[in-house]
Protein backbone atom coordinates (compact mmCIF):
# COMPACT_ATOMS: atom_id res chain seq x y z
CA UNK A 1 0.00 0.00 0.00
CA UNK A 2 1.37 3.76 -0.86
CA UNK A 3 1.43 6.44 1.37
CA UNK A 4 0.42 9.62 0.38
CA UNK A 5 1.36 12.91 1.55
CA UNK A 6 -0.41 15.89 0.44
CA UNK A 7 0.65 19.74 1.05
CA UNK A 8 -1.42 22.58 0.84
CA UNK A 9 -0.13 24.91 -2.40
CA UNK A 10 1.16 27.89 -1.56
CA UNK A 11 -1.77 30.99 -1.46
CA UNK A 12 0.20 32.61 -4.05
CA UNK A 13 -0.74 30.10 -6.73
CA UNK A 14 -3.54 30.17 -9.36
CA UNK A 15 -6.30 27.92 -7.94
CA UNK A 16 -8.39 26.95 -11.12
CA UNK A 17 -6.16 24.62 -13.10
CA UNK A 18 -6.87 23.21 -15.96
CA UNK A 19 -7.83 19.73 -17.22
CA UNK A 20 -4.70 18.26 -18.75
CA UNK A 21 -5.27 18.47 -22.60
CA UNK A 22 -4.19 15.64 -25.09
CA UNK A 23 -3.04 17.23 -27.81
CA UNK A 24 -0.49 20.00 -29.09
CA UNK A 25 -3.58 21.83 -30.64
CA UNK A 26 -5.26 22.15 -27.02
CA UNK A 27 -1.69 23.16 -25.57
CA UNK A 28 -1.51 25.95 -28.72
CA UNK A 29 -4.76 27.10 -27.11
CA UNK A 30 -4.01 27.15 -23.84
CA UNK A 31 -1.15 29.14 -24.49
CA UNK A 32 -3.12 31.54 -26.19
CA UNK A 33 -5.70 31.67 -23.71
CA UNK A 34 -2.58 32.15 -21.10
CA UNK A 35 -1.41 35.19 -22.50
CA UNK A 36 -4.82 36.67 -22.78
CA UNK A 37 -5.31 36.22 -18.88
CA UNK A 38 -2.09 36.08 -17.12
CA UNK A 39 -3.00 32.76 -15.63
CA UNK A 40 -1.01 30.15 -17.21
CA UNK A 41 -2.33 27.54 -15.03
CA UNK A 42 -2.20 23.72 -15.97
CA UNK A 43 -3.02 22.86 -19.57
CA UNK A 44 -0.64 23.89 -21.62
CA UNK A 45 1.94 23.13 -18.68
CA UNK A 46 0.73 19.95 -18.38
CA UNK A 47 0.19 18.68 -22.15
CA UNK A 48 4.40 20.08 -23.03
CA UNK A 49 5.51 18.05 -20.61
CA UNK A 50 3.74 15.07 -20.54
CA UNK A 51 3.36 14.48 -24.63
CA UNK A 52 6.54 16.62 -26.26
CA UNK A 53 4.06 17.66 -28.72
CA UNK A 54 5.37 19.90 -30.73
CA UNK A 55 3.87 20.80 -34.25
CA UNK A 56 3.52 24.32 -33.49
CA UNK A 57 5.62 27.44 -34.63
CA UNK A 58 7.74 28.55 -31.58
CA UNK A 59 5.95 32.33 -30.45
CA UNK A 60 9.20 33.47 -30.00
CA UNK A 61 12.40 33.66 -32.33
CA UNK A 62 14.78 30.73 -31.30
CA UNK A 63 17.45 33.22 -31.03
CA UNK A 64 15.64 35.00 -28.88
CA UNK A 65 14.93 35.13 -24.77
CA UNK A 66 12.25 33.23 -23.94
CA UNK A 67 12.63 35.60 -20.58
CA UNK A 68 10.50 38.11 -20.39
CA UNK A 69 13.59 40.18 -18.38
CA UNK A 70 17.21 41.06 -19.76
CA UNK A 71 18.22 40.89 -16.46
CA UNK A 72 20.67 38.12 -16.33
CA UNK A 73 19.64 35.23 -14.87
CA UNK A 74 20.35 34.11 -10.71
CA UNK A 75 21.98 30.77 -9.97
CA UNK A 76 21.98 29.74 -6.72
CA UNK A 77 23.58 26.16 -5.91
CA UNK A 78 21.12 24.70 -2.60
CA UNK A 79 23.02 21.77 -2.10
CA UNK A 80 20.74 19.06 -0.86
CA UNK A 81 17.15 20.20 0.15
CA UNK A 82 14.00 18.82 1.35
CA UNK A 83 11.44 18.28 -1.37
CA UNK A 84 8.17 19.68 -0.13
CA UNK A 85 10.34 22.45 1.94
CA UNK A 86 11.83 23.27 -1.44
CA UNK A 87 8.19 23.14 -3.22
CA UNK A 88 6.68 25.62 -1.00
CA UNK A 89 9.85 28.25 -1.29
CA UNK A 90 9.60 27.73 -5.27
CA UNK A 91 5.69 28.89 -5.01
CA UNK A 92 6.71 31.97 -2.86
CA UNK A 93 9.45 32.45 -5.49
CA UNK A 94 7.21 32.24 -8.49
CA UNK A 95 4.74 34.52 -6.46
CA UNK A 96 7.24 37.38 -5.87
CA UNK A 97 8.62 36.82 -9.55
CA UNK A 98 5.26 37.51 -10.72
CA UNK A 99 4.46 40.87 -8.57
CA UNK A 100 8.59 41.97 -9.83
CA UNK A 101 9.80 41.69 -6.20
CA UNK A 102 12.96 39.87 -7.24
CA UNK A 103 14.19 38.82 -10.70
CA UNK A 104 15.00 35.29 -12.55
CA UNK A 105 16.37 32.37 -10.79
CA UNK A 106 17.76 29.16 -11.68
CA UNK A 107 17.86 26.48 -8.81
CA UNK A 108 20.71 23.56 -8.75
CA UNK A 109 20.15 20.92 -6.14
CA UNK A 110 19.55 17.43 -5.03
CA UNK A 111 16.49 15.87 -3.01
CA UNK A 112 16.51 13.29 -0.13
CA UNK A 113 14.72 10.13 -1.83
CA UNK A 114 11.72 11.06 -2.77
CA UNK A 115 8.89 9.67 -5.13
CA UNK A 116 6.69 12.72 -6.53
CA UNK A 117 3.24 12.53 -8.19
CA UNK A 118 1.94 14.52 -11.02
CA UNK A 119 -1.15 15.40 -12.16
CA UNK A 120 -1.48 12.52 -14.46
CA UNK A 121 -0.34 9.95 -12.29
CA UNK A 122 -2.34 6.96 -12.49
CA UNK A 123 -2.78 4.58 -9.66
CA UNK A 124 -0.63 1.97 -11.34
CA UNK A 125 2.00 4.29 -11.78
CA UNK A 126 2.59 4.59 -7.99
CA UNK A 127 4.94 2.59 -5.87
CA UNK A 128 4.57 -0.94 -4.79
CA UNK A 129 7.42 -0.79 -1.37
CA UNK A 130 5.00 1.35 0.54
CA UNK A 131 7.43 4.22 0.48
CA UNK A 132 5.76 7.83 0.60
CA UNK A 133 4.68 9.48 -2.31
CA UNK A 134 4.29 13.47 -2.53
CA UNK A 135 1.73 14.38 -4.64
CA UNK A 136 2.91 17.79 -6.98
CA UNK A 137 1.22 20.16 -8.90
CA UNK A 138 3.37 20.07 -11.72
CA UNK A 139 2.93 18.32 -15.18
CA UNK A 140 3.91 14.73 -15.70
CA UNK A 141 3.37 11.44 -14.00
CA UNK A 142 5.45 9.47 -11.12
CA UNK A 143 9.31 9.95 -10.65
CA UNK A 144 12.06 9.85 -8.30
CA UNK A 145 14.51 11.96 -6.63
CA UNK A 146 17.58 11.41 -5.07
CA UNK A 147 21.55 11.45 -3.87
CA UNK A 148 23.04 12.05 -7.39
CA UNK A 149 20.41 13.22 -9.59
CA UNK A 150 21.09 16.97 -10.33
CA UNK A 151 17.51 19.10 -10.18
CA UNK A 152 17.26 22.13 -11.82
CA UNK A 153 14.22 24.63 -10.69
CA UNK A 154 14.02 27.71 -13.40
CA UNK A 155 11.91 30.40 -11.38
CA UNK A 156 12.06 33.01 -14.51
CA UNK A 157 8.91 35.00 -15.82
CA UNK A 158 8.18 33.85 -19.34
CA UNK A 159 7.47 36.64 -22.34
CA UNK A 160 4.43 36.89 -23.51
CA UNK A 161 3.12 35.45 -25.72
CA UNK A 162 3.69 32.35 -23.40
CA UNK A 163 5.02 29.07 -25.12
CA UNK A 164 5.55 26.82 -22.90
CA UNK A 165 5.90 24.16 -25.54
CA UNK A 166 9.01 26.23 -26.40
CA UNK A 167 10.00 26.52 -23.46
CA UNK A 168 10.26 23.03 -22.65
CA UNK A 169 12.25 22.15 -25.77
CA UNK A 170 15.03 24.80 -24.26
CA UNK A 171 15.64 23.08 -21.11
CA UNK A 172 15.61 19.71 -23.35
CA UNK A 173 18.22 21.30 -25.78
CA UNK A 174 20.16 22.65 -22.45
CA UNK A 175 20.46 18.84 -21.13
CA UNK A 176 20.94 17.25 -24.77
CA UNK A 177 24.20 19.60 -25.16
CA UNK A 178 25.33 18.50 -21.94
CA UNK A 179 25.42 14.81 -22.40
CA UNK A 180 26.24 15.28 -26.10
CA UNK A 181 29.26 16.63 -24.70
CA UNK A 182 30.25 14.22 -22.20
CA UNK A 183 30.48 11.47 -25.26
CA UNK A 184 26.92 10.52 -25.29
CA UNK A 185 26.69 11.59 -29.18
CA UNK A 186 22.86 9.87 -29.63
CA UNK A 187 21.17 11.59 -26.86
CA UNK A 188 17.76 13.38 -28.04
CA UNK A 189 14.15 13.36 -27.99
CA UNK A 190 11.38 10.49 -27.95
CA UNK A 191 8.52 11.83 -30.19
CA UNK A 192 5.49 12.28 -27.95
CA UNK A 193 7.73 11.80 -25.07
CA UNK A 194 9.04 14.42 -22.94
CA UNK A 195 12.45 14.77 -21.34
CA UNK A 196 15.98 13.62 -23.00
CA UNK A 197 16.60 9.88 -24.41
CA UNK A 198 18.94 7.74 -25.17
CA UNK A 199 18.46 5.20 -28.25
CA UNK A 200 17.45 1.39 -27.94
CA UNK A 201 20.34 -0.73 -29.49
CA UNK A 202 23.47 -3.00 -27.94
CA UNK A 203 25.65 -1.24 -25.49
CA UNK A 204 28.34 -3.41 -24.22
CA UNK A 205 26.81 -6.95 -25.51
CA UNK A 206 23.44 -6.38 -24.30
CA UNK A 207 20.04 -5.16 -26.28
CA UNK A 208 18.79 -2.54 -24.53
CA UNK A 209 15.38 -0.46 -24.98
CA UNK A 210 15.43 3.75 -24.90
CA UNK A 211 16.24 4.65 -21.86
CA UNK A 212 15.14 8.03 -20.21
CA UNK A 213 18.47 10.09 -18.50
CA UNK A 214 16.73 13.16 -18.04
CA UNK A 215 13.22 13.83 -17.15
CA UNK A 216 11.17 17.04 -16.93
CA UNK A 217 7.98 18.15 -15.39
CA UNK A 218 6.59 21.77 -15.12
CA UNK A 219 3.87 24.30 -13.97
CA UNK A 220 3.61 27.48 -14.75
CA UNK A 221 1.36 30.18 -13.12
CA UNK A 222 1.20 33.86 -14.03
CA UNK A 223 3.87 33.32 -16.73
CA UNK A 224 6.47 32.24 -13.69
CA UNK A 225 7.97 28.76 -14.47
CA UNK A 226 8.25 26.30 -11.62
CA UNK A 227 9.81 22.61 -10.71
CA UNK A 228 12.08 21.86 -13.84
CA UNK A 229 14.37 19.35 -15.31
CA UNK A 230 16.16 16.05 -13.11
CA UNK A 231 19.29 14.50 -14.89
CA UNK A 232 20.48 11.63 -13.23
CA UNK A 233 24.50 11.52 -12.93
CA UNK A 234 24.99 8.90 -10.63
CA UNK A 235 22.43 7.59 -8.64
CA UNK A 236 20.83 4.41 -7.79
CA UNK A 237 18.27 3.48 -10.33
CA UNK A 238 16.46 0.86 -7.66
CA UNK A 239 13.78 2.93 -6.81
CA UNK A 240 12.41 3.29 -10.39
CA UNK A 241 12.03 -0.48 -10.11
CA UNK A 242 9.01 0.03 -7.94
CA UNK A 243 7.22 2.64 -9.61
CA UNK A 244 6.23 3.43 -13.88
CA UNK A 245 8.36 5.83 -14.21
CA UNK A 246 6.84 9.02 -15.69
CA UNK A 247 4.19 6.21 -16.95
CA UNK A 248 5.88 4.80 -19.59
CA UNK A 249 6.03 1.24 -18.74
CA UNK A 250 7.82 0.25 -22.40
CA UNK A 251 11.08 2.33 -21.64
CA UNK A 252 14.17 2.11 -19.44
CA UNK A 253 15.45 5.34 -17.17
CA UNK A 254 19.70 5.31 -16.92
CA UNK A 255 22.11 7.50 -15.31
CA UNK A 256 25.15 8.90 -17.26
CA UNK A 257 27.88 7.00 -14.96
CA UNK A 258 26.74 3.85 -16.11
CA UNK A 259 26.25 4.63 -19.81
CA UNK A 260 29.82 6.30 -19.70
CA UNK A 261 31.11 3.38 -17.86
CA UNK A 262 32.92 5.64 -15.10
CA UNK A 263 31.69 8.12 -12.40
CA UNK A 264 29.83 11.48 -13.29
CA UNK A 265 28.84 13.35 -10.25
CA UNK A 266 26.23 16.29 -9.70
CA UNK A 267 29.41 18.20 -8.65
CA UNK A 268 30.85 17.52 -12.41
CA UNK A 269 27.83 18.99 -14.20
CA UNK A 270 26.37 21.33 -12.09
CA UNK A 271 27.99 24.23 -13.55
CA UNK A 272 27.41 23.39 -17.34
CA UNK A 273 23.86 22.37 -16.83
CA UNK A 274 23.00 25.73 -15.50
CA UNK A 275 24.97 27.35 -18.21
CA UNK A 276 23.75 25.70 -20.89
CA UNK A 277 19.99 26.46 -19.37
CA UNK A 278 20.78 30.15 -19.31
CA UNK A 279 22.07 29.91 -23.01
CA UNK A 280 18.95 28.19 -24.19
CA UNK A 281 16.48 30.23 -22.10
CA UNK A 282 18.61 33.31 -23.76
CA UNK A 283 18.55 32.29 -26.98
CA UNK A 284 22.26 31.85 -27.60
CA UNK A 285 22.01 27.78 -27.02
CA UNK A 286 19.56 27.06 -30.50
CA UNK A 287 16.98 24.31 -30.55
CA UNK A 288 17.59 21.84 -33.07
CA UNK A 289 16.37 18.57 -34.08
CA UNK A 290 17.47 15.71 -32.10
CA UNK A 291 15.05 13.48 -32.59
CA UNK A 292 15.66 9.51 -31.78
Amino acid sequence: MTNTVSTKESEHATAADAAAAGTAADAAAADATAASTGAADGTAADTAADTGADTTTPATSPTDSIRASAEPLEIADLGVVDYVDTWHKQAEAAAARAAGEIGDQLWALEHPSTYTAGKRTQPEDRPDNGLPVVDVDRGGRITWHGPGQLVCYPIIKLAEPLDVVDYVRRIEEAVIHVVRDLGLADAGRVEGRSGVWLPAGVVGGQLKPSRKVAAIGIRVTHGVTMHGVSLNCDNTLDHYGHIVPCGIADAGVTTLSEELGRDVTVADLREPLTSAIAAALDGTLRVEKHDL
